[in-house]
Parts: C-alpha cells; structure tokens; sequence
C-alpha cells in the first residue's frame, strides 16, 4: 500500500502534475433517482469545475450534456469528467492529505437497466466506485445489479446513503438493507445527525466530531459548515459507532487486532489506514451520508474518496494475454513502463468526430506518437488528446499511467480494444456485455433516407455493444435490437436529431430462445446430382440438454475417418449457424450440447458446402425429437405504490402473468417484487402511472429465460411465423 502523502519520483515522469498517488479514478453509480448525477454535480461545485449548480430538473448538469438526458431526466451515457480537490485546513478531518490537491477522474453512469452497457464498461476501468443509495428505499433492484458489475471486476468501494432530507429518509435501515440485499461488510464511518425536515449534519465516526452545516446561500466555497463536538444527545451512538467499527476492522486487519489484544490505543490515522486498507482489498465498506441535492455531506465524500478509495498504486496490477498464447503478462501502473491502455467507450462528437475513451494503465502517450492495436494488428498516429469535462473538451499534449482521456481520429476501433506499444503485445480483458432481449423492424420515412439510416445506424452499433442491426434475409427488413423499449426510443431519437433521420418502427418483439429437454439422435444428409460432378455430405449427431446458463457447446466425437478432418469443421459450422438461426421457431437456441460423432463421405462428390448443409440437416433431425421448447425472458420488476393503488398494481401484475415474490411496507408506500415476462411488460409505464395518478413507479431488470407455457405458445409460434422479422 502506497504512503499517500508521498510523491514518488522514481514512479512519475517530471512532467507529470499529479502523481499516481493523488490520481482517483472512481464511479458514481446507483438505482435509476437515487441521485448519482446530482452528487456528481455537487462534487463538480465543491472541485471548483463548475461556479453554478445545475439541476436534473432543470437539464443544466454537467454530466446530463445530452439532449435526451436534459429532457428526460435521466443519465443515457456514462459521462467522464476530470476535476482536482485539496483537503481543507481547517476542517479537523483527513490530516493525511491537508492542502494536497488530487486528480479526480470521475465517472457518472446512469442507473436505468436499458443502458447497463455504460455501467458494465465504466466499472472495468475504474479504481473506486461511490454507491449511491436512497435514504428512503435503501437498496433497490438496480442497485444490486451495479453492486455484482462493481464485484465482478473488483471494484472497491465506499457508500453514500442520499436523500436524508427527504421524509421518510432513515439511515439505519438503508445500512441494513446494504448488509442483508447485498451481502455487504458495511459500517458507518459517518452518521446522521436528525433526519428529513430535521436532517442537520453528520458525526465523523473516525474523528469523534460533529458537523453541522449552516442555513445560508451557497458562496464561492460552498455551504459552510461548523466542525464541533457532538452534541450531548448523540454521543451515546457515536461512540457505540466508533466501538463498532474498530471490532469489524479487527476482524480483518491483523495490525488493529494486534493493538486490541495488547490493550493499546487506537490512534485516528491508524485506523483510517486499516480502514484505507480494507476498502482496497474489498473487505469493509464505509459508509457516509448526507443530501446531494441540498448540498450537505458532499464535501466529506469527496475527502473519503481521497482517504479510502485507492491510487491506481493501490490496487493489483492489470494483466493482459500475449496474443494467440496462454501467457499472461502483468501491467505495472508505472510512467516509465512501456503503453497499454484499454479502450473502452466509443463516442461520435459533432464536432471533434469520433471519440475514443481510454484508460492508461502503463506508460505515457503523447501527440505524434504512434500506438498499436494487436486485435487488428496494425499502428496509428495519434494526431489529437483529450481530457473530457462533461460537454468540454480541453486538448492536451500528453497523459500518463492511471489517466482517463480520449484520443480522436482513430479508424477500425471497437469497444475493448487493447492500445499499446508495438513491442508490447498485449490483450488486456474487455469488458462484457449482455445480449439484447428486445428487437423491432425499422425503416426510413423516405426511400431517400436509407443509406443516411444505415450508416447512422452502424454508427451508433459501434458506439453501443448491447445494440444490434442487421437485415432479416426473410423479409429483408432491417433490425434493430437492444436491452428494452427506452433503449430502442432513444435510438430512434438519436438517429432524427444527429442523422436527421425520421424512421418507422414495427412493435417491438420478443427474443425469445429455443432448447431441448432430452437427447436425441440426428441424421443428416446432403446429397446433389445434376449431371457431372455432385455433392455429397452425411453426418450423424447426438445433442443433449446443457446446464442452465452453461451455453452451447459442440464437440468432436468422429473415430475411424468416418467423415475426413478437413469436412469435419464445415460440418460443426453448419451446426453452429442453425444453432442461431433457429431450428424450431426461428429463434437462437441455448443450452444445448451437440457432439458429432459419425458419418460418411463420397471419394469425388464430398466438399466442405455439402458437409455443412448435412450438419445443419442434422441438428434439425435431432432437435424434433429431442423435445424442443421455447423460453421467454422473464424480468425482474419492482414496483413502489401509496398504499392506497397496491390491490390495482397487484391485479395488474397478476393479468400480466406475474408472479408476486414480495410485498413490503414502508413509510405509506407499497413496494411489490415480481417476476413478469417481458412480452407483458410492453406498455407498463403508462399502465402503472395511469392506474396511481402518476403517484406510482417501478423499475425492471433481466432476471433468466422460462419455458413459455402452453396456453401462450400458439401465439407465439403463429406470430413468429407472420412476422419472421421478430427473429433474433
């Protein structure tokens, strides 16, 4: 664990400003209105990047740059905004940092599942995350959907319990529901000094003080606030508080246990180190709180992201693969090793042109330099840097290891691309993304638009992993494809507003899956012959039903030369392209092991299209008898009532084909669990505000796929048959 108040010059180019040491690069992440991009805001205030405070209300935010984003309310694209911090003098908190000012790379990400791309990219390239929870609903489904993305690629992190000054607003519980819902180590290292209308500051657990913030308007510096002792009423939980801390640190840290067992003191920066120590390893949350929107408790945040989120130097080296090998190599956060960095978000600027974000993990770039892509194989010269502010845009001549910025010009880039050196060859892990669930046919509204929507479309494609055009060979519609109605909407905008493209859409379809329940046979043969030389393919499979969420496997079982090495690949092909294709309705099939087993071949008439075609012949033979069945994406759906609408919600889940998980009360609203099929939830938002005045709202995520029941299935399958364009 790096010294933190250290600068290490043998790590750090001269040039550098900031070294490695006070570099963060954190997220801002939660439940869609927990209030991620108003903390964000707040933050940009206090940083000194911004001198007036916008309002999602109002669409003047930095990171909500969008127009959609400003109309609408909500985060549609991860935005990344670099500032700078100094701790404070005269605040009695965070010695270790006093009058050192950091770079803080921050990255507000949206909270709506549709655009869970953003979030599954942004936490691949960051340190730190700050969870933002709702004082009043605690942890809500999106939010446990971004805590696994954060656990997934071991992102540490600290927690924000927002919105205390709102009724109904009770810290403790939303820290038990971190504990219970997310499975979290979570101690308060701040608590909360009263609560809604009565919300008036925080006791630093760590420092044994209070702060109190002061009623008046906003000055250049931000709200003042008073640091005292805590008041007589709150000493009590304070120091129970404190009590409790260290007993969960020394649980994990041998040094504050050694300490205990000897009977000695515990002196504050001791245990901020311990504290420091296990956020990075990912074994304690500390916990904070206060009200974003009212500008109170942002400005320890900030100083808790700077204490306990780690440095690039606090966290294991990134590692990478030698291409075309097993090898792997370890990538030091360190300006004088050689370049690599991770590309990780595509963005097309109307003024710059293509954007590409890069987080450097090693090394230093600048203009003129060239960089390698080993996926493509081939250098670049980078012309033109950034670093992003929102909106802005402020060129730069050079970045350095731990740096987040973007490079402009590149060709042939995609989402996950590894950039380094050329005799550093290196493919670091991309981030990975989930299938779309939802499609819809689209086309222009003039014939002369089509190749404007085309490439607007590709463009777009490039920009998004989770969407997906392409043209139905059936029908000859083009599809688009995404995580669910809003995703595909804002599509649909971006294309008139950017590629001034009007176009129609189709309903949106379902992708439903295919699989088997049993195994089986299959038997297939091509066999032509049309004068002169024919064609000749016979293959013999066996499938069986996979584990659930194991995937497609296809596996070589041929013995004896019965069908010839070099057919045997074009056979696994053609297995391969009915597998997403379709072979029972037309939809992707899941689950499913194939092996190929037996065959025949003709001396003259065998070639590779004929043993393809027979493979394909095959999967068909073996999946009619394999008892084949279609699955449906079911959702996750949580919904929040005044009590007053929960019986119409409910019988409205109920008709939808939902099935209740949980009803829970709190503080006069109703907030129903359910597990709804997709194809039932089209229509949804206008349904439930409809049905509560506008008094009632609900989120929805991908839960797994289920067996459609019978009494749906003939609809489906007709439908699938008239429309093949729903197909995916």
């Amino acid at each position: 664990m790096s010294d933190p108040a250290a600068i290490n010059t043998t790590l750090n180019s001269p040039q550098r400003q900031y070294p490695l040491e006070r570099t963060r690069n954190f997220g801002i992440c939660a439940h869609i209105d927990a209030g991620k991009t108003t903390t964000t805001e707040r933050i940009l205030f206090y940083t000194g990047l911004i001198h007036k405070i916008g309002d999602v209300d109002d669409g003047n935010t930095v990171t909500d740059w969008m127009e959609q984003e400003k109309e609408r309310g909500i985060t549609i694209t991860s935005a990344a905004v670099t500032s700078f911090w100094t701790q404070k003098k005269d605040t009695g908190l965070f010695k270790n940092f006093e009058g050192i000012a950091h770079r803080i790379n921050i990255i507000d990400t949206p909270g709506h599942v549709d655009f869970t791309a953003e979030v599954e990219r942004s936490m691949r390239v960051l340190d730190g995350a700050v969870a933002v929870f709702c004082g009043v609903a605690g942890v809500q489904p999106q939010s446990e959907t971004v805590w696994r993305q954060a656990t997934k690629y071991k992102v540490p992190r600290i927690a924000f319990v927002n919105k205390m000054d709102r009724t109904g607003a009770n810290f403790d519980n939303a820290l038990s529901d971190m504990r219970k819902k997310l499975g979290a180590y979570a101690f308060p290292i701040f608590l909360n000094i009263g609560a809604e209308d009565k919300f008036a500051g925080v006791i630093d657990v760590v420092n044994q003080k209070a702060i109190i913030w002061g009623e008046g308007d906003l000055t250049n510096e931000g709200l003042k606030y008073e640091v005292t002792d805590i008041p007589a009423a709150h000493q009590e939980r304070a120091a129970a508080a404190l009590a409790e801390l260290i007993d969960a640190v020394s649980n994990k840290d041998d040094a504050i246990a050694e300490l205990i067992l000897e009977e000695k003191p515990i002196s504050v920066p001791v245990l901020k180190a311990a504290i420091r120590r296990l956020t990075c390893k990912i074994e304690l949350i500390p916990v904070l709180c206060g009200t974003a929107f009212k500008k109170k408790g942002v400005q320890v945040l900030i100083d808790a992201v700077i204490d306990y989120l780690p440095s690039p130097l606090d966290i294991p080296p990134a590692q990478g693969m030698v291409p075309g090998t097993e090898d792997t190599l370890e990538v030091p956060p360190n300006d004088n090793s050689k370049f690599c960095s991770l590309a990780f978000k595509l963005w097309t600027d109307p003024y710059a042109g293509k954007l590409v974000f890069f987080r450097v993990y090693s090394g230093q770039l600048k203009k003129g330099d060239s960089i390698y892509n080993p996926r493509t194989r081939k250098r670049e010269r980078v012309s033109r840097l950034m670093v992003i502010q929102g909106s802005e845009r402020k060129d730069v001549d050079s970045v350095y290891s731990g740096d987040i910025a973007a490079l402009v010009g590149l060709r042939n880039i995609t989402t996950g691309d590894t950039l380094c050196n050329e005799d550093f060859d290196i493919a670091l892990e991309p981030p990975t993304f989930p299938e779309p669930v939802i499609s819809m046919a689209i086309e222009p509204k003039t014939k002369a638009d089509q190749d404007k929507m085309s490439q607007g479309l590709q463009r777009l494609a490039e920009e998004d992993p989770t969407f997906r055009c392409f043209t139905n060979e059936e029908t000859g519609q083009l599809i688009i494809a995404g995580m669910g109605e809003l995703h595909l909407e804002i599509i649909r905008d971006r294309l008139k507003r950017e590629f001034s493209v009007e176009a129609d859409a189709g309903a949106p379809q379902i992708a439903y899956r295919e699989t088997i329940t049993k195994p089986a046979e299959g038997e297939g043969k091509f066999i032509r012959q049309s004068g002169g030389r024919g064609q000749y393919g016979h293959a013999i499979i066996d499938v069986e039903p996979n584990e659930k969420g194991k995937g497609v496997e296809i596996v070589n079982k041929v013995v004896g030369g019965t069908i010839p090495k070099e057919y045997i690949p074009a056979v696994m092909n053609g297995i391969a392209e009915a597998i997403k294709s379709g072979v029972y309705a037309g939809f992707q099939v899941i689950d499913i092991k194939v092996s190929v087993k037996d065959g025949s071949f003709h001396e003259v008439d065998s070639n590779e299209l004929a043993f393809k075609m027979a493979g394909i012949f095959a999967l068909k033979d073996a999946f009619a008898q394999a008892g084949p069945i279609l699955l449906e994406p079911i959702m996750k759906v949580e919904a929040t009532t005044p009590d007053e609408y929960q019986g119409d919600i409910l019988g409205d889940i109920n008709r939808r084909r939902g099935m209740i998980q949980g009803v829970d009360g709190k503080n006069g609203q109703t907030v129903l669990t359910a597990q709804v099929p997709l194809a039932e939830m089209f229509g949804y938002a206008t349904a439930i505000r409809s049905l509560s005045k506008g008094r009632a709202s609900y989120s929805m995520e991908p839960l797994h796929f289920e067996q459609v029941p019978n009494s749906v299935l003939t609809t489906v399958m007709d439908a699938a048959k008239k429309r093949p364009a729903a197909r995916s």
